[in-house]
């Protein structure tokens, strides 16, 4: 089962074969595989910045996204002292992407504005002016979408605007599709 918040004070529990989330997973563990157009290393901030079609592969995940930060473990010792992204040694501590961000893993596909992946907690948070979660026939809108990668729990929020102050999500599924 996984848990859905939907509006302050709103819980919708869904109870299917999988987790509604099983398919969506990254991980700290897998190898990533980057493309792009264009990078940027930047030593003294731990970082490398890759634009243009950035392409990410992890195991059965794909992410695209026009921009990425890649934010690198600074190494201890020295103040001020940073990882060497160039190398590829370092260990990531998050990722952050910009500019349409598409995620499909498995049968999921994500997308948002902006995204947040902590390489160390396993937690993404995808959010921008409409996140769509959809997996088949089954669909999930909100603005900001933070999955725990490690439990499967996900929590939606909705898009608080001036004509809905509360913040709705809509969710619409296909009676059966989780069976199929």
């Amino acid at each position: 089962a996984i848990i859905l918040a939907m509006a302050p004070g709103q819980v919708l529990a869904q109870e299917a074969k999988t987790s509604a989330f099983s398919g969506l997973t990254l991980s700290g563990k897998d190898p990533i595989q980057i493309e792009s157009d264009r990078l940027e290393v930047v030593e003294a901030e731990s970082k490398a910045v890759f634009t243009g079609n950035v392409n990410v592969t992890q195991g059965p995940t794909l992410m695209k996204s026009g921009k990425m930060t890649v934010f690198y473990v600074k190494s201890g010792g020295t103040e001020g002292a940073a990882a060497a992204p160039a190398t590829g040694s370092s260990n990531i501590d998050r990722l952050e992407v910009d500019d349409k961000v598409y995620i499909k893993s498995e049968d999921q596909v994500a997308t948002g504005d902006r995204g947040v992946f902590d390489m160390k907690t396993e937690i993404l948070v995808l959010s921008g002016s409409q996140v769509v979660l959809s997996q088949g026939t089954n669909v999930l809108v909100g603005c900001k979408l933070t999955a725990n990668m490690k439990t499967g729990r996900a929590q939606v929020e909705g898009c608080k605007t001036a004509g809905s102050p509360s913040g709705r999500v809509m969710m619409s599924i296909t009676p059966g599709s989780q069976n199929q």
